[in-house]
């Protein structure tokens, strides 16, 4: 079971980054590369300054505000969610004053900020199960939302595990050692991260992070990077 743990810990995650960015790039080098279209992507009125009005329709995501206002709530709490977590799992690498300006615990939110996104991924896991949604939909767009559920779910449970329950194996100094030791291509795995009882959620929560980096580049997922430059062609 060790030699599984370590694999899904130490050599999945350096492939799953690898695909991550090499699929990436090849995707972005494809469409620098495509011949450039006479045409124009341009539904909005113009408005100045461009950039800035697509910044505004990637982030706020006006459109489903108007047209469906209750999505447009999971979506912008799914988005901030998310954003917090992904702070808290830089947090959990480097001490970054930035972050700190308001003082808080790693992770920020006291577990809450997990159990937002578990919520807000139930009801759009739950509304593709309904016309005219899932009339609309495919196999990816449920394997997609499952994987990221599973992701949210086991690495949120042991957060809850940690600040609602004292479950204390494992404590912010242990992901922050195998993290760094990552980062310095010099993986250890800390006796409490291999054996205590949180250990198969962390390897539950990594491996399904895994999956979500080596399958990113080649989904529909990539639109979180497209999204910017799709806007600016919308707005001319």
């Amino acid at each position: 079971m060790q030699s599984v743990y370590y694999f899904i810990m130490v050599p999945m995650v350096y492939i799953a980054f690898a695909v991550f960015f090499v699929g990436i790039s090849v995707k972005i080098v494809k469409i620098l590369r495509e011949p450039k279209q006479p045409m124009t992507l341009q539904i909005f009125p113009e408005k100045q300054p461009k950039w800035l009005w697509a910044l505004h329709d990637t982030l706020l995501f006006p459109t489903i505000r108007r047209h469906k206002p209750v999505l447009w709530v999971f979506i912008m709490a799914f988005h901030i969610c998310l954003l917090l977590l992904l702070i808290g799992h830089l947090e959990l690498m480097a001490d970054f004053a930035v972050f700190q300006i308001i003082p808080h615990e790693i992770f920020i939110g006291n577990g809450f900020v997990g159990l937002t996104l578990v919520v807000c991924l139930l009801y759009l896991i739950f509304r593709r199960f309904q016309s005219p949604v899932k009339d609309l939909s495919v196999p990816e767009d449920y394997y997609l939302l499952i994987l990221l559920f599973l992701i949210v779910l086991f690495g949120s449970e042991m957060d809850w595990a940690r600040r609602w329950y004292g479950y204390e194996e494992l404590a912010v100094e242990d992901y922050n050692a195998y993290l760094l030791s990552l980062l310095a291509f010099k993986p250890e795995l800390p006796y409490n991260t291999t054996f205590s009882g949180h250990s198969f959620m962390l390897v539950l929560h990594i491996f399904f992070a895994n999956l979500l980096l080596i399958f990113f580049p080649f989904t529909q997922l990539m639109h979180s990077i497209l999204a910017l430059p799709m806007n600016k062609l919308r707005r001319g």
